[in-house]
C-alpha cells in the first residue's frame, strides 16, 4: 500500500541544483518524469470478439457443417459470426486515453536550475533532486518539497480536498496541483510513476471494469445447450431403437446446436445500447463504453465524490457569527476590507462575493494600507480610514488573530470547525487595542440540485455513498445537507477492512485515490453493481474500476477518459436519466432474451417430437439457418421498442427466465405440432411441403411471441415501436412470399399461408390470458 509522500522522505536537496551529468545519472536510475502509455492493438481487439461463448458455438457449428458438406450453411453462419464481431468492434468505444492524458499533464515546461543556471526544460526531463521554481498559475510538475518561499496550492483535482492548502518551507506539493498564490523554490522528491499523480495512473492501469454481459450470455447458452443436449440424447436413443441411421440423425444434432445459439443476442445488446447512447447524447450525456448502459440498469450502489460533484467546488461564506457589540454586517464588512481581489485568493474572493451580494460597497471606507495573507503570520490586515479615525482590521486563523487582541470572544470558533467549516476570525480596533468582531465560516456549498438528486436515486432503489478527500467534519456536514445519512468513517476503515467499511459506512472522509479504488473493489466483491462519480485525477482509478464510471461536466480530461459516461451539463441530475434509459434498455433486452429462450425450447421440442412423430426431419438445415435471420436478427428491432423503466435495480435471473419460458414454450409448441399434424393428416402434404409448413409456422409464431412477451400484462396494453411493426410485417411478408413462390423451399398454396397466419393470431390472443397468469407466478418483471 502506498501513501502520500512526506517531507521526511525528501533527501535529494542540492542547494545549487543538479549538473547535467548528475541529471543523466538520475534519469538512468529513476526513468523519465512520465507515465507509461499502453498501445492498444485494433487487430487484437477485433480478434478478441471471436473468443467468447457465442462465437465458440458458432465456430463449432461451422466446423460441423463443413464436415457434413453443408457449405452454404457454413458460409451463412460464418457471415453471422463476422457480423457480430464487426458490429461489436465498431460500436464499442473503450476509454483508453486516460494514461495518455496523464502523460500529457507532465509534458509542460518548467523552470529548473541545472549547471548553476536557471533554464526552462520539459517537465518529463525532471529527476529527483532537481531545483524548480513555482509561481502563480503554474502546474506542479513533480512531487516536490518546498525549500524556500510560501505558496497556496490547489490540490482538489489530485487529492479531492476542496480547500487550497498553504505550503511553507518543508511542505510537500504534488504533481498536478495548481499554484494559486505566492512563489517558491522546491526540490523534486519523486517523478513519473513514483509520484502521487503517477501512482494514480498506475491504479488506472490496474483498474478493469467487471462487466456482466458475457457472464449472462454464457448462462443463457449453458441452459439452452443443456436442454438441447438432453433432447438430442433422447432422440438419438429413440433413433437407434427405431432403426434410423447415424448419418440421418447427425444433421438433426447440428440443427439443435445451431438453433440453441443466441446468435444475435450480443449484437442486439450492442444495438440497443447504441440506440440508448444516441438518446442520451441528445440530453448531454456521452457514453464512451456501451457496456455501461447495460450495467447501469443493475447498479444498486453509487459512490459519489463530493468536491465539484455534489458541491460547487468553490468556497462560499456559509455562516457569519458576530461577537457583541458587532453585528453580522460589521463582521462581513470588516472581512471584505481585509480581502483583496487582486490576490485571487479563493478565500478573499468568497468573502468579497458574499459582501457584494448582501451589502453592496464600502464606499465610506478608504483603505490606507493592505498586507496580503502571510503564511508565517496566518492573517491578512488592512488599515482603513473611516471618517476621522483610522482602524486596523485583521482576518485570519482564529488562534493567530486571538493573539493580537486583549479581549476574548464569547463565541467558540472550534464549534464551527467541528461542523466542517473553514473558520476565520475577524478583529478590529486600533493598533494598541483590538477586539474579535466575530467569525466567518466558509464551506464548499452543495449544488442546488444535489439534495433532489440523492432523493431521486434513493427512489430508484440505489444506495448513495459519499467519498471525499476532505476532513470528516466537512464530509458529515455536506452529506447531511444533501440527504446522505448513515455512518461517517475515516479512511483507515477502508484500509483495514474494506468489505466491512463498504457495508457499514455511507460517508468516507480523508480518502486517497487508492482508498476509492479499494472501496469500489470491496463493493463489487460483495456482489454489488457499482457506479462511481467524480471530477478529478484522484477519481480516475475508481471511475475506471466501477461498472458505471461517471465524470461530471467540469471533470479533468483524465477523469473523463477513465469514465464510461461523461456528463456535459453541471451537476449529476442527468445520471438519473442515464439510469432510467438503461432500465428501459434492460426491459427491451429482457423481451428479446425471453423470446429467444422460448423459441429455442419450442424449436428443440418441435424438431425432436417431429422426428418421433414422422420418423424424418421436419425441417431442413438450410431453413434452420434461415430462421436465424427471420427470428433472431429481425427481432433486433426490439431495441427500439416503447417500454417503461422499473423502480428498482434490474438483475438478470436466468433461472427465473427459464422457469417462465418453459410453460410458454410448451403451449406454443403444442400449436406448432398441431399445424404439423394438420398438414400431414388433413392436407396430406408431402414431406417437403411439411418442412415448408413447419418453417412458416416457426417464423410466424416467433414474431407473434415477441408481442406476446413484450408486456407482462396483456400485450395490447402499450403500442410497440414503429420499427418493430415494420420489421415484423416485412419479415412475415417476405417469408410468406418465399413459401408461396418456392424459393429455398417447396411452395405452398397462398390460402394455406394466409390461413396459417390467421390461426397464429387467434391462438396468440387466447394464449395471452394464460401468459398473464404465468408472469404473475414468476419473478420476471
Amino acid at each position: 500500500m502506498w501513501r502520500l509522500p512526506t517531507a521526511s522522505g525528501a533527501n535529494f536537496a542540492v542547494p545549487g541544483g543538479l549538473t547535467t551529468q548528475e541529471a543523466d545519472r538520475l534519469t538512468a536510475q529513476y526513468g523519465r518524469n512520465a507515465v507509461a502509455e499502453p498501445r492498444p492493438s485494433p487487430l487484437r481487439d477485433f480478434a478478441g470478439k471471436f473468443w467468447a461463448p457465442v462465437p465458440w458455438m458458432l465456430e463449432a457449428a461451422i466446423v460441423l457443417e463443413i464436415l457434413l458438406r453443408k457449405n452454404i450453411e457454413a458460409g451463412v453462419i460464418a457471415g453471422l459470426l463476422v457480423f457480430n464481431a464487426g458490429l461489436s468492434f465498431l460500436q464499442e468505444k473503450q476509454a483508453q486515453q486516460a494514461l495518455a492524458l496523464l502523460r500529457q499533464r507532465l509534458t509542460i515546461q518548467v523552470r529548473v536550475k541545472r549547471d548553476g543556471a536557471w533554464q526552462r526544460l520539459p517537465a518529463e526531463n525532471l529527476v529527483p533532486g532537481d531545483l524548480v521554481h513555482l509561481r502563480v498559475g503554474d502546474l506542479v510538475p513533480a512531487d516536490a518539497q518546498v525549500a524556500s518561499g510560501d505558496i497556496l496550492v490547489d490540490h482538489s483535482a489530485v487529492t479531492g480536498e476542496s480547500t487550497p492548502s498553504d505550503a511553507e518551507t518543508g511542505a510537500t506539493v504534488f504533481t498536478g496541483g495548481v499554484v494559486k498564490r505566492g512563489e517558491a523554490t522546491a526540490v523534486v522528491t519523486a517523478t513519473g510513476s513514483r509520484t502521487y499523480f503517477g501512482k494514480t495512473a498506475e491504479l488506472v492501469r490496474e483498474a478493469k471494469t467487471a462487466g456482466h454481459l458475457q457472464q449472462m450470455i454464457f448462462t443463457v447458452v449453458k441452459y439452452l445447450v443443456a436442454f438441447d443436449a438432453a433432447l438430442a440424447i433422447a432422440v438419438f436413443v429413440y433413433s437407434l431403437n427405431a432403426g434410423i441411421g447415424f448419418s440421418d440423425i447427425l444433421p438433426f444434432c447440428v440443427m439443435l446446436l445451431v438453433a440453441s445459439i443466441p446468435v444475435a443476442l450480443p449484437a442486439t445488446f450492442t444495438l440497443a445500447s447504441a440506440v440508448g447512447t444516441r438518446e442520451l447524447a441528445g440530453r448531454g450525456v456521452l457514453v464512451s463504453r456501451l457496456s455501461a448502459i447495460e450495467e447501469a440498469a443493475a447498479m444498486d450502489t453509487l459512490a459519489t465524490d463530493k468536491t465539484g460533484t455534489l458541491t460547487k467546488n468553490e468556497l462560499s461564506v456559509a455562516v457569519v457569527k458576530p461577537a457583541p457589540p458587532y453585528s453580522t454586517e460589521d463582521v462581513l464588512r470588516f472581512a471584505a476590507l481585509a480581502s483583496d481581489e487582486a490576490t485571487q485568493d479563493p478565500i478573499d474572493l468568497a468573502i468579497l462575493r458574499a459582501f457584494r451580494s448582501q451589502m453592496g460597497s464600502n464606499a465610506e471606507y478608504t483603505i490606507q494600507k493592505f498586507i496580503p495573507f502571510e503564511p508565517s503570520t496566518k492573517y491578512s490586515e488592512a488599515w482603513v480610514k473611516h471618517g476621522a479615525g483610522l482602524m486596523r482590521i485583521v482576518k485570519g486563523a482564529p488562534a493567530a488573530v486571538a493573539g493580537l487582541t486583549r479581549t476574548t470572544s464569547p463565541l467558540d470558533a472550534e464549534q464551527l470547525a467541528t461542523e466542517g467549516y473553514r473558520v476565520l476570525a475577524v478583529a478590529a480596533g486600533s493598533e494598541q487595542l483590538m477586539t474579535v468582531a466575530g467569525f466567518v465560516a466558509l464551506l464548499d456549498p452543495p449544488r442546488e440540485d444535489s439534495a433532489q438528486l440523492v432523493a431521486s436515486l434513493h427512489s430508484l432503489g440505489i444506495r448513495v455513498l459519499m467519498v471525499t478527500g476532505d476532513g470528516l467534519a466537512t464530509a458529515r456536514t455536506v452529506a447531511a445537507t444533501v440527504g446522505i445519512t448513515g455512518n461517517a468513517c475515516p479512511p483507515d476503515r477502508i484500509r483495514t477492512d474494506p468489505r466491512a467499511a463498504a457495508a457499514e459506512c455511507d460517508v468516507f472522509a480523508g480518502v486517497f485515490p487508492e482508498d476509492k479504488f479499494r472501496l469500489v473493489e470491496a463493493l463489487q466483491g460483495a456482489g454489488h453493481t457499482v457506479g462511481m462519480t467524480g471530477d478529478g485525477v484522484n477519481d480516475a482509478p475508481a471511475l475506471k474500476q466501477a461498472e458505471v464510471g461517471v465524470a461530471v461536466a467540469n471533470a479533468t480530461d483524465v477523469a473523463k477518459a477513465a469514465a464510461s459516461i461523461v456528463l456535459t451539463k453541471p451537476g449529476l441530475v442527468d445520471v438519473v436519466a442515464a439510469i432510467e434509459t438503461s432500465r428501459r434498455i434492460y426491459q427491451r433486452m429482457l423481451t428479446y432474451t425471453l423470446n429467444k429462450i422460448i423459441k429455442t425450447i419450442e424449436i428443440a421440442l418441435f424438431l425432436s417430437l417431429g422426428v418421433i412423430l414422422t420418423r424424418t426431419l421436419v425441417i431442413t438445415p438450410l431453413l434452420i439457418v434461415l430462421l436465424l435471420f427471420t427470428n433472431d436478427f429481425v427481432t433486433m428491432s426490439i431495441a427500439t421498442d416503447h417500454v417503461s423503466f422499473s423502480q428498482h435495480p434490474d438483475r438478470w435471473d436466468i433461472r427465473s427466465l427459464m422457469m417462465t419460458a418453459i410453460p410458454l414454450a410448451a403451449l406454443i409448441v403444442t400449436f406448432s405440432l398441431s399445424m404439423l399434424l394438420v398438414g400431414r393428416d388433413v392436407l396430406n402434404f408431402s414431406t417437403k411441403e411439411i418442412q415448408t409448413l413447419a418453417f412458416l409456422t416457426l417464423v410466424s409464431g416467433g414474431q407473434g411471441t415477441v408481442y406476446l412477451v413484450r408486456e407482462r400484462s396483456h400485450f395490447w396494453r402499450s403500442p410497440p415501436s414503429r420499427w418493430m411493426l415494420v420489421a415484423s410485417i416485412a419479415d412475415i411478408a417476405i417469408v410468406g412470399l418465399l413459401a408461396i413462390t418456392g424459393v429455398w423451399m417447396t411452395p405452398l398454396p397462398a390460402m394455406v399461408v394466409i390461413g396459417l397466419l390467421g390461426a397464429v393470431i387467434v391462438y396468440l390472443f387466447a394464449l395471452d390470458f394464460l401468459k398473464v397468469q404465468i408472469f404473475r407466478g414468476s419473478e420476471v418483471s
